[in-house]
């Protein structure tokens, strides 16, 4: 029986989906569970599962075309099974009313058939070839580019070898794996099923001295900065990407509907920044950053104040008692807000690590949907861009988010005396359905003892 391959919700805010790559051919013998194309989602690079078994009959999205949640893509059926009736354009709309442009709209527009004849006999299984990162998924930048959800129908490929098709197969923690410590996947030998790549490969290829030299050679090269934007003509149109689309919606519900005032403080991180330096000093692997600091002392405040922990839910208001704490990240395609789950129970060490984790993976769209969700309290630091104070906004149903600046070493007259101090200013962005100005000031009073006293956050 044919299987329908749908554009599924990988996340849970998840509209459309932007097909990024298949990594099955048409004919390839498909099992259900076998990981058929990638999919870039509102937030990341996501992989789509078959839910059949038999073979690819049909791919109805060519890659880099964007599809809503629930549509067909693709479908596996037998290798001689009709599948005439999936595989069907939908049937003609009544005429609309003149639109201003001439161009087809992604709706109106066929999708792009790619069948194998009933009569032809399943190759042997094709394997899936290692995920795409963020930016080779992005759609390049040109003087002329499409939206990315009109497909235009695609020209009859040329024929090429066999080998030319040729994909790596591999499992997912071999392909992080290879990833982080820069190991071509082409260049290894898998030893699992059907000659999969997994774990222990990628740790023989590193044990391999001609793998090794090589990898040092690269490493030792500078990486290059990225490409900064050229415009050749007066302008130039780039398609949205899924995750800019997101941001747009996201934040027109939040600064619009949600009645935002601001509290800025500036705070003393002279003794914060002194802490800092000891736990290095101590150990040079302990690397805290004044980042991570902040990221503690807010969770710590919030257990205090909870009325700031908070969710507003248009006919009740619902309050944490654990912090799950969003700090936005910057990333090539725009803002992501990645979670430290209850940062309130976790250490210095333990923060860092994972806040450093979660923004590597954030900047190679690789975050889980558990890593961006549930957030109860968000900040944002552009500090270390040198941005002295600035106001964000708030991720509705949050209800406030804190903006810390960099920091900026000031004479303070203290017992008679000119002292340097460093200091820091934040803004915390309030909805003031929830919180009210005292409620909001309290909460910036008890953050500024942390970070003045942060011995405190030791106890």
């Amino acid at each position: 029986m044919a299987t329908k391959v749908l554009m599924e919700a990988l996340s849970p805010t998840m509209e459309e989906g932007r097909l990024a790559k298949w990594l099955k051919n048409v004919g390839d013998a498909i099992k259900s569970g076998d990981t058929i194309a990638e999919v870039e989602t509102d937030k990341a690079i996501m992989e789509l599962v078959a839910r059949g078994d038999g073979v690819l009959r049909a791919r109805l999205v060519e890659e880099g075309a964007t599809a809503p949640v629930g549509q067909t893509i693709g479908v596996i059926a037998a290798a001689n099974e009709d599948i005439s009736a999936l595989t069907a354009p939908p049937p003609s709309a009544p005429p609309a009313a003149p639109a201003a442009s001439s161009a087809p709209s992604a709706s109106a527009a066929p999708p792009t058939l790619s069948a194998a004849p009933a009569s032809v006999a399943p190759p042997a299984l094709s394997a899936a070839t290692a995920p795409v990162t963020s930016s080779a998924a992005a759609a390049p930048f040109t003087s002329s580019a499409a939206p990315a959800s009109v497909a235009s129908p695609a020209a009859p490929a040329p024929a090429t070898p066999a080998a030319a098709h040729h994909v790596v197969r591999s499992s997912p923690l071999a392909r992080r794996l290879a990833s982080e410590r820069g190991v071509e996947l082409q260049q290894v030998v898998g030893s699992g099923p059907n000659g999969r790549i997994i774990r222990r490969d990628i740790d023989a290829a590193l044990a391999n001295p001609a793998v090794s030299t090589a990898l040092t050679a690269a490493q030792a090269t500078p990486a290059a900065k990225p490409a900064s934007m050229t415009i050749d003509g007066d302008y130039k149109d780039v398609p949205l990407t899924q995750i800019r689309k997101t941001i747009a919606r996201r934040l027109s519900e939040s600064i619009g509907p949600i009645p935002t005032f601001y509290l800025t403080s500036e705070i003393d991180m002279t003794r914060a920044n002194e802490l800092r330096e000891a736990m290095f000093a101590a150990n040079d692997q302990f690397k805290t950053s004044v980042n991570d600091i902040v990221l503690k002392a807010v969770a710590l405040s919030l257990l205090q104040h909870p009325e700031c922990n908070a969710h507003w839910m248009n006919d009740h208001i619902r309050y944490f008692g654990r912090v799950h704490l969003g700090m936005a990240v910057a990333t090539d395609d725009g803002l992501i807000v990645p979670v430290i789950t209850d940062a309130q129970a976790k250490g210095l060490g333990q923060i860092g690590s994972e806040a450093r984790s979660l923004a590597k993976r954030a900047r190679e769209r690789k975050l889980t949907p558990a890593e961006y969700t549930g957030s109860t309290f968000s900040v944002s630091n552009l500090g270390m861009f040198g941005i002295d104070q600035f106001t964000a906004i708030i991720n509705p149903p949050e209800s406030a988010i804190l903006a810390i600046g960099g920091i900026e070493t000031k004479p303070v007259w203290d017992n008679g005396a000119w002292l340097p101090r460093k200091k820091m200013r934040v803004t915390m962005s309030c909805d003031h359905r929830v919180i009210d100005g005292a409620v909001g000031a309290r909460f910036l009073q008890t953050l500024t003892e942390l970070l003045e006293n942060p011995l405190r956050m030791m106890w």
